[in-house]
């Protein structure tokens, strides 16, 4: 599936995971699971997971640790693809 399209799909998704104060690490099993039953899941950077880097930082070493695409961010969402 191309990105574009990837992109249309998750514009209707409700996020599903979000990343707080104990940051990706607290998350990273949850995402896991979901991918393996959903393949495309949205994901919330609250503000205190993001003190002292950005969305898009955090989002792309969640993706390297789950082994996911990382399809964009938007905002402080970002949509997570395997």
């Amino acid at each position: 599936m191309d990105r574009q399209e990837l992109k249309k799909r998750a514009h209707d998704l409700d996020v599903t995971v979000w990343v707080g104060k104990s940051g990706i690490d607290a998350v990273t099993d949850e995402l896991n699971d979901q991918l393996a039953n959903e393949n495309l899941v949205k994901v919330k950077f609250l503000r205190a997971a993001r003190a002292g880097g950005s969305t898009e930082e955090r989002a792309e070493a969640l993706a390297e640790r789950v082994n996911a695409d990382l399809v964009e961010t938007r905002g402080h969402t970002a949509v997570f693809y395997r």
